[in-house]
């Protein structure tokens, strides 16, 4: 009688393990579709940011605000500016191997997602160069949504 318990319980407890797994990826599946074509601009910083890296900031989101603002209010374009130092952004920041202030232009089109790491560029030109940085970055961003 105790084995016929025992092997009642486990059935049950396979059974109720098998229904979350499949729950979970039906969610998954079902967010996945609804993630329509768009472009992310993701800024990385940690705590502490130089006076490039603040620039950076700045003028990313000034480029965004100027040249996309309608992009932005349709949902076609996001800014999104992430601190690499807080938790729960650990898994955004090791999906672009991430480790210190970066820029990147994400493009999601038909379920794929390609991306331009744009740090090098943004260092070179946020604080010194910043209409040229500014440029470069709608620039990308244009390219990125056709």
């Amino acid at each position: 009688m105790k084995k016929i318990l025992f092997l009642i319980a486990v059935c049950f407890a396979f059974i109720s393990c098998n229904m979350n797994a499949k729950n979970g990826t039906e969610a998954q599946t079902q967010k996945e579709v609804t993630v329509k074509d768009h472009v992310e601009v993701l800024y990385f910083h940690g705590k502490q940011r130089c006076a490039t890296c603040m620039a950076i900031e700045s003028n990313t989101k000034a480029a965004m605000e100027e040249s996309f603002a309608e992009q932005i209010k349709k949902g076609e374009v996001v800014f999104k500016v992430i601190d690499i130092s807080k938790k729960e952004n650990e898994k955004i920041a090791e999906k672009y191997e991430v480790t210190w202030s970066s820029l990147f232009i994400v493009k999601y089109k038909n379920g794929q997602e390609t991306y331009e790491n744009m740090t090098e560029f943004a260092f070179g030109n946020a604080r010194k160069s910043p209409d040229v940085f500014k440029a470069g970055v709608v620039k990308s961003v244009n390219e990125m949504l056709k």
